[in-house]
């Protein structure tokens, strides 16, 4: 990272991209859709570290019986298959997790900044414009985005990086863009 960080300092952030959420067997699966994004994010995470741009794989984390959990089966289970990288992001991570600029925030919560200190690391590296990569658009991807929006960031929304497992994608894509003023690539 560059001691005096440029005016409008960005990050990728790849948002709940596990095997729980993406894999057929995956206990909260949104299957093909979010299967189909992998290579556009690898690309996309690729560009920015080539750049010198971080990137960071926000993860959510849970024990069994949480209170997070309930309404929903048990899923990205601390230590388990289903809370890894899914598949070619797995190999990524394997690859470039010496990198400096690629870091790991497990979190609890839809939204990526609740108590996850991802704002303080953000801010120390001078970010002010978040890209969003990830599942569920509806869900994760919006209530970061909502997050981030909240703690004065910019949001870019990647459309060819994010998907979910209802009929909600493109619906939420444009509430971002109304709400959050994000743009949406």
């Amino acid at each position: 990272m560059a001691d005096s960080p440029p005016e409008n300092r960005e990050a990728l952030l790849i948002i709940d991209m596990s095997n729980d959420f993406v894999d057929d067997r995956g206990s909260l699966s949104a299957g093909k859709p979010a299967q189909a994004i992998v290579p556009y994010i690898i690309k996309t995470a690729d560009e920015f570290l080539k750049k010198g741009k971080p990137v960071i794989i926000c993860m959510d984390s849970h024990q069994k019986g949480e209170k997070e959990l309930a309404g929903w089966p048990d899923h990205n289970i601390e230590g388990t298959w289903g809370q890894e990288p899914y598949g070619g992001l797995s190999e990524w991570y394997k690859k470039n997790r010496s990198n400096p600029g690629v870091m790991y925030v497990f979190k609890k919560q839809y939204d990526a900044f609740y108590g996850t200190g991802l704002e303080k690391i953000l801010k120390s590296v001078g970010i002010r414009t978040v890209h969003l990569t990830g599942v569920c658009t509806d869900i994760c991807v919006f209530l970061t985005g909502s997050g981030a929006n909240d703690r004065g960031f910019k949001t870019v929304v990647h459309r060819a990086g994010t998907a979910t497992f209802t009929g909600n994608h493109e619906a939420f894509l444009k509430q971002m863009e109304l709400i959050f003023k994000s743009e949406v690539r």
